[in-house]
């Protein structure tokens, strides 16, 4: 995360602060020194280390290492690190109990930096991955130097392609350029991405860095780019997962319920989510429980936000019950950065001291500390609360020093998952060559392209031609978008750099008397970011004032461009015929200029579908964004949220619209439907119904999905037709459809989905295997999730409202006694 401090502007110098008698706190400074990960000194000048259990490392400490069981890489990973963790004292257990880790070197153990970003490429935030600076040439000259980095669309406009083997690819180039980062002594192997927060209100200034609104497709975007960023080819499962080689360590975050940032007063500092247990399972958890169970992740990184009462980190039911005795996780729990002071300074939680918060968070079963503030205690600088305070929450019996030796044990194992003690020859070869390839910038093109929505197309306006269209006029706020809005947040220096003109002009001259006009609009990080959430759903009153102005007094409609991460209230554009196309660029990074420029004059037939619903600006103001509820409550007059629960006037764009250049429509055989037979095998669950909808509910309503095997499945094949003569790509959103006669269920829900390359005229069959338990499942109010009995729907539908398609056929459903 970024900075937490108010007080950033303060110029306070180190010396100073020492002479203070009080705890202060000032953001972490960017000018420590960086020293290598392997050998816990800088690079300038001396040899890298790529891995602990080095002799040669060892004998230049005066150490030999064959004292040292712990670099016996016969022996097993367990062993291992009980071996180093008994060589440690308790001074310097503690001393690595965060992100900046000591390490230990008396014993051969270098410091350790864990803090490193990657959510859409290698980014500068945190102290760990540094580019070098091509104004300082002198700092590394003798040695390879790294200016740049891939810089992919941000989040939010991947997961409109839905489509997953672009997510894995990202993920697998990213740790590519990691790695040779980390050889290159210029980062490290633990990545703290990506953000698999659910965009629950449209207000949250994080959209842009999350996969949208819908928990499974989030889950589904977790799992892909996880396994991108951490498989390594042929060890993809494994007997014993805590032995499975790791390529980099990827986290999911910022568990749980975190989706206020700073709302009118409300931060996530001091937020405190209330969130039903049925919301908590069907929404906050299940990406989560999809990255740790499906993703096999090795990281989970607990919010700054209370919920229900309790802060996140300190909360033993959701860390040490759910995520690692529940799912199973195979690494550690990480706290967002600060997010212990936060709890003594800012959420004051029960009155507890620095001491006792300590404790609190590691009983729980937190193993690391992100901490960016210096905090000067007894005259000493200091950053991290566990490492600050850890000795003292021993010593006092607060927490067992076994209490520490499990942290470090959770932490040591995954590093030895990633070659950190003994290397990892297939990727030792990597470097500044394999960082900003060809191939990478050319995945980084395409993923921008996938990801485009086009909102609008009266009259099929899109694409130009750009023989009919000699010169264009090119206006608007982001039509030279600096990298800072073209990239997003977390971020590094992009490998190259197109603005939206740039684009545009490789194909058409620009002009500020020409017959067309292509207007760039939007927002931008002023207004929605990490730390700031939005106050309304509209653009900058003068980009409307300015868009109707330039429409009015065109010749021909225009085009609109609007870059942003989440929605936007454009009423007035939509139905405007003088707009006549609207496309949804978002952030799409260093290649955006491009990609827009090919999905504009027809290099590309845009296939992206909205990953979350846009709303009107008027709904915003019938819920407050610290509602937690995702179902209506008419007792507050409060809509529902999401497409799954909402389903009124104020949705401008709903949750998969998206147009393209030809038609697509499906074809499918399933429409009689079909009936499953499931075993009730006792296990029968009461299930809500509505008022009047059954005269007598059924012997066995529903049955538990957690005590049924679920083997059965309802598979069928659907025809995609291209009915244009464009060839383009095609999203098949499945979902599925409850009882009506249920109460509280989602109104539909995706279960499934495929993107699809069809050419023009021609046709391509798409095959769905749903397991009944995963797909016909919903939470009951109790929070379990069932199976109801009765006939629910299978519903495909296109996205494009300009030519709807869809087909649907019902599941009958039946329980044996």
């Amino acid at each position: 995360s970024q900075p937490t401090m108010a007080s950033s502007a303060m110029h306070v110098s180190i010396l100073s602060l020492l002479l203070l008698a009080t705890t202060v706190s000032i953001p972490r400074a960017s000018s420590r020194a960086v020293p290598s990960q392997a050998d816990g000194g800088a690079t300038g000048g001396k040899a890298v280390y790529t891995k602990v259990c080095d002799a040669s490392r060892f004998m230049a400490a005066g150490l030999d290492m064959s004292k040292y069981r712990y670099c016996n890489a016969s022996l097993p990973y367990g062993d291992r690190v009980r071996d180093l963790i008994g060589w440690m004292t308790v001074e310097e257990k503690v001393s690595n109990l965060g992100d900046w880790a000591d390490g230990a070197p008396r014993v051969g153990l270098p410091q350790y930096k864990w803090w490193s970003e990657a959510l859409h490429g290698l980014s500068s935030t945190g102290p760990t991955t540094k580019f070098d600076d091509p104004k300082k040439p002198r700092l590394h000259s003798g040695r390879a130097a790294v200016f740049n980095g891939t810089v992919f669309a941000n989040v939010i406009n991947s997961a409109a392609s839905f489509n997953e083997s672009l997510w894995k690819s990202i993920g697998q180039a990213i740790s590519t350029e990691a790695r040779a980062m980390y050889n290159l002594g210029k980062g490290g192997l633990t990545y703290w991405s990506p953000n698999i927060n659910v965009v629950r209100d449209p207000r949250w200034g994080r959209a842009l860095e999350t996969p949208g609104e819908d928990p499974f497709v989030v889950g589904r975007y977790a799992v892909n780019f996880v396994r991108g960023m951490q498989d390594v080819p042929g060890h993809e499962v494994a007997s014993d997962p805590m032995s499975r080689p790791l390529k980099t360590s990827a986290c999911c975050k910022h568990y749980a319920a975190y989706d206020v940032d700073d709302w009118y007063g409300h931060t996530r500092f001091k937020f405190d989510a209330r969130v039903e247990e049925r919301d908590m399972v069907e929404t906050f958890q299940r990406p989560f429980e999809m990255c740790v169970r499906h993703g096999d992740v090795s990281r989970v990184m607990c919010s700054y936000n209370r919920v229900n009462g309790i802060p996140a980190c300190a909360d033993a039911r959701l860390l040490s019950g759910t995520i690692r005795r529940d799912w199973g996780l195979h690494g550690y729990i990480v706290s967002d950065c600060d997010a212990v002071r936060v709890m003594t300074d800012n959420a004051t939680w029960l009155g507890y001291t620095a001491v006792e918060s300590t404790a609190a968070v590691l009983k729980a079963g937190l193993d690391l500390d992100c901490g960016e503030s210096w905090i000067v205690q007894d005259g000493k600088p200091v950053m991290d609360f566990l490492t600050t305070y850890g000795l003292e929450a021993v010593q006092k019996g607060k927490t067992r020093e076994s209490d520490v030796d499990n942290a470090l044990t959770n932490l040591y194992m995954t590093l030895m998952r990633l070659g950190y003690f003994d290397g990892m020859p297939r990727y030792e070869s990597l470097n500044e060559k394999d960082i900003c390839s060809d191939d990478h910038r050319s995945l980084a093109l395409d993923g921008a392209r996938q990801g485009m929505v086009l909102l609008k197309n009266h009259g099929g306006l899109l694409p130009l031609d750009p023989n009919k269209y000699g010169a264009v006029a090119v206006r608007g706020p982001h039509a030279e978008a600096p990298e800072k809005i073209m990239d997003g947040d977390y971020t590094g220096p992009p490998c190259r750099y197109e603005t939206p003109r740039e684009g545009i002009s490789k194909d058409v001259n620009i002009s500020h008397h020409a017959n067309l006009t292509i207007y760039f609009g939007g927002i931008n990080m002023h207004i929605e970011r990490e730390g700031n959430d939005r106050e309304d759903l509209l653009l900058p009153k003068n980009q409307t004032e300015e868009i109707l102005h330039i429409a009015a007094a065109s010749p021909n409609p225009i085009v609109l461009v609007i870059l942003s991460g989440g929605g936007i209230d454009i009423s007035f554009a939509q139905g405007n015929p003088k707009i006549g196309a609207i496309l949804w660029a978002g952030y799409p990074g260093g290649e955006g200029g491009n990609a827009i420029a090919d999905v504009i004059f027809g290099r590309y037939s845009p296939g992206g579908r909205l990953p979350l619903t846009w709303f009107k600006n008027k709904y915003i103001h019938q819920i407050p964004m610290t509602s937690m509820e995702l179902r209506p409550r008419p007792d507050h007059g409060y809509p529902g949220r999401t497409y799954k629960f909402y389903d009124g006037p104020e949705m401008l764009y709903r949750f998969g619209h998206g147009l393209s250049y030809t038609k697509f429509r499906y074809e499918t055989s399933a429409g009689n439907g079909t009936a499953v037979t499931l075993a009730a095998g006792g296990h029968c669950k009461r299930l809500s119904y509505k008022a009047g909808a059954v005269d007598a509910a059924p012997s066995c309503p529903a049955i538990d999905v957690a005590s049924h095997s679920c083997k059965e499945t309802v598979d069928f094949n659907v025809s995609v037709v291209n009915g244009g003569d464009v060839d383009g790509s095609h999203t098949v959103l499945v979902y599925t459809v409850p009882p009506p006669e249920v109460a509280g269920a989602p109104i539909k829900q995706v279960v499934a989905f495929q993107r699809v390359f069809v050419k023009a005229g021609g046709a391509a069959t798409v095959g769905f295997s749903l397991k009944v338990c995963e797909v016909f499942g919903i939470v009951e109010k109790t929070a379990y999730t069932v199976v109801p009995s009765g006939v629910s729907t299978v519903l495909l539908e296109n996205g494009d409202t300009s030519s709807p398609s869809s087909v649907s056929f019902p599941v009958k459903i039946n329980f044996s006694t």
